[in-house]
């Protein structure tokens, strides 16, 4: 039986869901909340990731003050298929939306993703992969202020995977570094975004977008400390009558609380560095906010909870054995580099005797055309060796 401890408390708050901060949701694979690692989930590795987030800012319109909140939340699930295939359902269950009654999504959108991961040398601490995000509209409304465009349409993406750890083995353990670099389709040719008082504007061109993330990640005992700097570029902005079309560029600074290895409890908070009042929304919406309220969030608060469901050996590794595997697997390690040593240099031996045989029979060949062609006379005792 599971005995009490304080941090249940935070396992309670964080299952109230999953920020859908970034356009194709956050990650819920290995790595931090939006730099995805190029290391993969071990085959048959099950995870449960839930986070929740939160902001509010005041607006003035006239001699009225209005508060304006963005609470969201979800859950998601990552599965190793195989040591490089790791699939994501990722569900964003809560989203306000700030229109009408009754002013939320529940549920919001279905984001479905596919990572190809872990390729690299073996030993090395580079990894590399790539990761293919599918959102599902789900939810009744798109378009919400403070969070990233979305035209209610099934959208694609794509992302570029980069990690480098200083423990390969166990890349968590060390200091360890990830890189992505995605496009976004919203695949919005044709849509209306509704819900203002001027005339419908059509989207006549797919809007289109780059996404970046970067994160350095320090272990310290029980605790991670790191920050992340994420953000995107668009190429084909959406209609004016979006609200989020302009660029935008977060830092994030990162707590990490690990009371055992299967689980971990984060808090983050999300600071934009990018200019936050930036307006490029011309439009009259019914429920557009005061010109004092940016479109996107200048800041946010993040709590989440990631729990390593299975392999069910998780739960019962002591920290002694954890050591003594990470000894063995280094062992294994040594000696599969040097018996790739051995093969590589017996290979090349193997090798530099084809070159010499070559050489050999080229100069025969060589000769034997010259006396074919009269230009020497064959000798009586003649052989490969003499030829040398």
């Amino acid at each position: 039986m599971l005995k009490f401890r304080p941090y249940w408390l935070f396992v309670l708050l964080a299952f109230s869901g999953c920020s859908t901060v970034l356009a194709m949701g956050v990650n819920g694979s290995r790595g931090s909340k939006h730099a995805v690692s190029a290391w993969n989930l071990k085959k048959g590795g099950l995870t449960l990731y839930t986070h929740t987030s939160f902001f509010g800012t005041v607006g003035h319109s006239g001699d009225d003050a209005v508060t304006y909140w963005d609470i969201n939340g979800g859950v998601a699930l990552n599965l190793g298929i195989t040591d490089h295939i790791e699939s994501e359902l990722n569900l964003s269950l809560y989203q306000d939306n700030h229109q009408g009654d009754p002013g939320y999504n529940m549920p919001d959108d279905l984001y479905l993703k596919l990572k190809f991961g872990s390729y690299g040398l073996q030993g090395g601490g580079f990894r590399y992969g790539g990761q293919i995000a599918f959102r599902v509209p789900m939810a009744e409304k798109h378009n919400i202020m403070f969070e990233p465009y979305s035209a209610g349409t099934f959208e694609v993406g794509v992302l570029g995977l980069f990690s480098y750890a200083l423990d390969p083995l166990y890349p968590e353990d060390g200091l360890n570094f990830n890189l992505n670099l995605g496009y976004l389709n919203h695949n919005d040719a044709g849509e209306i975004l509704t819900d203002y008082q001027a005339d419908d504007i059509q989207v006549d061109n797919m809007s289109q977008e780059l996404t970046y993330a970067f994160s350095a990640n320090v272990p310290s005992g029980k605790f991670d400390f790191g920050i992340e700097v994420w953000g995107n570029i668009w190429l084909q902005q959406p209609p004016i009558t979006a609200f989020s079309r302009e660029n935008y560029l977060y830092l994030t600074p990162m707590v990490i609380y690990h009371p055992n290895r299967w689980l971990a409890f984060e808090v983050t908070g999300d600071i934009i560095l990018s200019d936050a009042k930036n307006d490029e929304t011309t439009a009259s919406f019914v429920h557009k906010p005061p010109s004092d309220v940016p479109n996107y969030s200048n800041w946010r608060l993040n709590m989440g909870l990631r729990w390593t469901i299975l392999p069910r050996s998780a739960y019962k590794v002591s920290e002694k054995e954890v050591l003594m595997r990470k000894a063995q697997g280094r062992r294994e390690l040594f000696e599969k580099i040097i018996r790739e040593q051995r093969e590589t240099e017996s290979a090349e031996e193997e090798l530099e005797r084809i070159k010499i045989e070559r050489r050999k029979a080229e100069r025969e060949l060589d000769r034997l055309r010259r006396i074919l062609e009269g230009k020497e006379e064959p000798k009586k005792e003649a052989s490969p060796d003499s030829l040398e």
